[in-house]
């Protein structure tokens, strides 16, 4: 398993946690107590910190990325996560640590698109983040999509060394 995969699975695990936390504590009372910040301060943190971890992380790695073969410019898939009243369509871009959750989102993609044809690449996440920066729809990369629920800004994709 990539180490990126295992740090966005602790993240996903450490955030489901966390919520659950607050989710037990609203039940009980209507807002969060003053206390519960201070209280779960160490695994606040340990988020951020795998966060800007994974930031970093994407920026560098080489994923897959699904494109629809049957058009003419070999449209890269994308998420749509607007409502179709909203002005603008705004997007994330699936992108796939390995050959295995690509294929698994393919099989997910001709279910609900029909026999379309799919066609796979390769590009660093600063590449896919770069191509998609001037559009103002473009939200950021979903990784291993549909299977997981974890976005990254594009904004939020960058190199400190840089």
């Amino acid at each position: 398993m990539s180490e990126l995969k295992e740090l966005v699975e602790k993240f996903i695990e450490l955030d489901d946690d966390l919520n659950e936390k607050i989710e037990n504590a609203l039940n009980e009372d209507e807002e969060l107590p003053e206390s519960f910040e201070e209280e779960n301060k160490d695994q606040i943190e340990e988020l951020g910190e795998l966060y800007h971890e994974i930031e970093h992380m994407v920026y560098h790695e080489e994923f897959i990325i699904v494109s629809n073969a049957n058009s003419e410019d070999k449209e890269v898939v994308a998420l749509i996560v607007s409502d179709e009243d909203d002005e603008i369509e705004e997007y994330v871009i699936p992108v796939y640590t390995d050959e295995d959750e690509a294929n698994e989102a393919i099989e997910t993609f001709k279910e609900q698109f029909g026999e379309n044809e799919f066609a796979c690449d390769k590009k660093s996440g600063n590449e896919i983040v770069a191509d998609y920066a001037e559009d103002e729809g473009f939200l950021g990369l979903a990784i291993n999509a549909p299977q997981w629920d974890f976005v990254i800004g594009g904004e939020e994709v960058h190199d400190c060394c840089e």
